[in-house]
């Protein structure tokens, strides 16, 4: 089974205009709308960035780190917010929550496609984040089974007097 191709700006469109939706009746704090709107701008790098893997890996970071901001803010805000509405304005209160929770609910569909974009232009299943790592791969060791004769002879302070170059004595 194929997994079909999501393009990035539909994407990100898609969480903007969510997240407008989201924040139109004013319930949740500004924290809400600087953390989705910053990683929607980091999308945006991403978009305009077509070779770049730092620009998707970081728009796939911040959508992880936003659906948990997001589940802390709806947690929070939620119900606080749903008795200080009046009652003329209930309908914008449910609308403007459901939105913001119809983007909640999309984004680890949006991860997943995130993710298969970062694969497709080049990136590894394991993420470096700069720490020092043991690599397997064995091309890059020499084999002590075999010594040259001239690493050996390059090296006199292994060689006594009395041997023959190419062997060492200790």
């Amino acid at each position: 089974m194929e997994i079909p191709a999501i393009n990035l700006k539909a994407i990100v469109l898609v969480h903007w205009l969510l997240t407008v939706w989201g924040c139109m009746a004013g319930w949740l704090p500004t924290s809400f709308a600087w953390g989705n709107f910053s990683v929607l701008a980091v999308g945006v790098w991403a978009i305009a960035q077509r070779d770049s893997l730092d620009a998707v890996l970081m728009f796939l970071v911040g959508m992880i780190v936003t659906i948990l901001t997001d589940i802390i803010h709806f947690g929070i805000y939620y119900h606080w917010s749903e008795e200080r509405t009046e009652s003329h304005s209930l309908d914008l209160f449910r609308f403007s929550a459901g939105m913001a929770i119809f983007s909640l609910l999309l984004k680890p569909a949006s991860c997943f496609f995130v993710y298969q974009m970062y694969r497709e232009r080049g990136g590894e299943y394991n993420v470096n984040f700069g720490f020092p790592s043991v690599s397997r791969d064995r091309d890059a060791y020499q084999s002590i089974d075999q010594q040259d004769a001239s690493s050996s002879s390059a090296n006199p302070l292994y060689q006594t007097q009395d041997s023959k170059p190419g062997v060492r004595s200790y």
